[in-house]
C-alpha cells in the first residue's frame, strides 16, 4: 500500500508575468489531515486546482497515490474528491437529486442508502426534497460535503469546510471529517481561515504567502519556534510580515497586529 498519498515538488504555476505559485512542494501520508494555510492570494487555490489536474503547472510535479497527475488523472480522481463552501450544486435540483445524480456519476452502490446515512451525518436530512437554490449557504456547504463523501475517497480535498456554518454546526461537521479519517483512514487536504479547525483537525499545517510554503509543521512545532500561544497570531503575523524569518522571535499578539495598519 502507497503511503504517501500525496507529493507535491517545485510546483509553479505562472499567469502572464504573474506567479501564483512559486516551486512550492509538500506533502501527505496515508491517513494525515494536513491544513494549507494563507490569506486570500496565497496561491492556496492555485495549487489544489494544480493538484486536481483542473491547472496545468508551469513547471513541477504532482503525484497522487504515487502516479502522475497529469497522465493518471481520471484513475487518480475515482478515487478522490473535493468540496468548497464556494461552489453550488446545480440549483434547480431538489437535494436528493442532486445527490443521486453524483452517486451515479461516482458508480455508487446502494445510493439511496449511503446518501441517507449522509444527510443524517451533515443534519440536512429534513431538507431532501428542498430545491438546492433555496439553501442557506451553511446549508449549501453541507450538502457540498455530503457529495464529497459518496464515494468514500481515499482522498478528501476541502476548501473553507465550515465557511458560513455557526460554531456548533462546524464542531459537528468537525466531528464527522474526525471520524471519516479515524474509521475510513481518508487522508484530507484542506484549507481554512479558521484556526479551531485547524487546531482541531489538523495533524500538520503548511503555510503559504505570496505563493509559497513559508513554514510547514505541526501546529505545536510551529507555536514552539514562533515562541507564541496563538496560531492566529502566527497567522497574522505571516499575512502582514508575507514571510517568517525563522529565528524564533515572539510573534506579537493578535491585539497589537490588528492595531498595525495595513499597506
Amino acid at each position: 500500500m502507497f503511503n504517501r498519498i500525496v507529493e507535491v515538488t517545485g510546483l509553479q504555476k505562472h499567469f502572464g508575468k504573474y506567479e501564483a505559485v512559486k516551486n512550492v512542494s509538500f506533502h501527505a501520508d496515508r491517513g494525515e489531515i494536513v491544513g494549507l494555510l494563507g490569506i486570500n492570494g496565497a496561491g492556496k487555490t492555485t495549487t489544489i486546482h494544480m493538484l486536481l489536474g483542473l491547472t496545468k503547472p508551469t513547471a513541477g510535479t504532482v503525484r497522487v497515490f504515487g502516479r502522475d497527475i497529469e497522465t493518471s488523472r481520471t484513475e487518480i480522481l475515482s478515487r478522490v474528491n473535493f468540496a468548497s463552501s464556494y461552489i453550488a450544486l446545480p440549483y434547480n435540483l431538489k437535494v436528493i437529486e442532486n445527490l443521486l445524480v453524483f452517486a451515479h456519476i461516482y458508480g455508487v452502490k446502494n445510493p439511496k442508502n449511503k446518501i441517507e446515512k449522509l444527510l443524517e451525518d451533515f443534519e440536512i436530512h429534513h431538507l431532501r426534497n428542498a430545491t438546492s437554490g433555496r439553501l442557506s449557504s451553511g446549508e449549501q456547504t453541507r450538502l457540498n460535503l455530503c457529495k464529497a463523501l459518496l464515494n468514500d475517497p481515499e482522498l478528501l480535498v476541502l476548501d473553507e469546510p465550515t465557511a458560513s456554518l455557526d460554531p456548533d454546526l462546524a464542531d459537528k461537521v468537525r466531528k464527522v471529517l474526525q471520524r471519516v479519517n479515524r474509521e475510513e483512514g481518508c487522508t484530507l487536504l484542506t484549507t481554512s481561515h479558521n484556526m479551531l479547525d485547524v487546531t482541531e483537525l489538523c495533524d500538520r499545517i503548511v503555510f503559504m504567502s505570496a505563493g509559497e510554503v513559508v513554514e510547514e509543521g505541526t501546529s505545536d512545532q510551529i507555536l514552539r519556534k514562533y515562541n507564541s500561544d496563538s496560531l492566529e497570531d502566527v497567522f497574522i503575523s505571516i499575512a502582514r510580515n508575507h514571510s517568517v524569518d525563522g529565528r524564533g522571535d515572539k510573534v506579537a499578539s493578535s491585539a497589537d497586529l490588528k492595531k498595525v495598519k495595513v499597506s
